[in-house]
């Protein structure tokens, strides 16, 4: 079996930004919900799906914000996509799929943590990490936990991670501690690129790896004193920046690997949302009922 593990927040962003805006009966903006709903049910649809869960942001704020001021927060975000939170996990539940809302854990934490406790269990040939998250990058593992861009229809096992970002999968949240991330609020280190830390990464896999003295890295890289120079003074964010972009794999996930097989949407929960919803020809898309 394989098992498909959703950015449901990712995915409602992307059917907000790019869908034009539909009003429910009630005047209520819908059509990132709707969007999420047809492309999940696109998912469905597939000869190869058995097994799939969502994670969902429930807020944006998590417990990175407790340990760093400058972590991403929910400010800036259109209301008109804020109020459908809910009601996305809402719907998402109605197609009879497996939510986990997240508020003091994020959504990739959840994915990580099932991907983490499921890609060994019996039965499961791989699972599958439906995000173009560069974070998640470090889920991976061989060809066992890929990364799926559905948007443009792309697949990264652990050769894939290293020919995107230059790193293996288990430097990703160093790489991302000395590069940044600006979607997330971390700044990373001055002096270092994309680059310069990925040839570092490549041959020393972790922060605590890299040589203090230059002159000893087993790697031509031009400027190597100012970048040792840089990391030495900044090793106190450094590290906390590699924390911030750690994914935690202890999520309190209550589901057990059958609870994630999908048996088909809910009749009546999904037939009552979409008359809130304003669009009944959902009900058409449903390739299988379990109720």
């Amino acid at each position: 079996m394989k098992i498909h593990l959703i950015d449901a927040t990712y995915e409602l962003f992307r059917a907000f930004y790019g869908a034009p805006p539909t009003r429910a009966p009630d005047g209520a903006e819908v059509g990132a919900t709707l969007g999420l709903v047809r492309s999940l049910l696109a998912l469905v649809r597939q000869g190869d799906l058995t097994h799939v869960a969502c994670a969902f942001d429930h807020v944006i704020e998590s417990f990175r914000n407790e340990l760093f001021a400058g972590y991403k927060t929910g400010e800036g975000i259109d209301p008109r996509l804020r109020t459908q939170f809910s009601l996305a996990e809402e719907a998402t539940r109605a197609l009879g799929i497996v939510v986990w809302s997240m508020v003091e854990f994020e959504a990739d934490d959840a994915l990580a943590t099932a991907a983490e406790r499921w890609r060994q269990a019996p039965g499961v040939a791989q699972v599958v990490l439906a995000s173009p998250d560069k974070d998640l990058a470090q889920c991976v593992r061989g060809d066992q936990v890929i990364l799926w861009d559905r948007r443009r229809q792309r697949t990264y096992d652990a050769d894939g991670v290293v020919e995107k970002y230059g790193v293996r999968p288990e430097s990703i949240p160093d790489w991302l501690a000395l590069v940044g991330d600006d979607a997330d609020g971390i700044p990373g280190i001055r002096g270092w690129g994309r680059k310069s830390a990925a040839a570092v990464l490549l041959r020393y896999p972790h922060l605590e790896d890299i040589p203090e003295d230059p002159s000893r890295w087993e790697v031509t890289l031009r400027g190597a004193a100012g970048l040792a120079e840089s990391l030495r003074q900044h090793r106190a964010e450094v590290m906390l920046y590699r924390r911030l972009t750690t994914l935690r794999t202890d999520v309190p996930l209550d589901e057990e690997l059958e609870d994630l097989e999908w048996r088909g949407a809910r009749r009546r929960e999904l037939g009552e949302l979409c008359e809130r919803l304003g669009d009944p020809t959902v009900m058409e898309r449903v390739p299988e009922w379990r109720e």
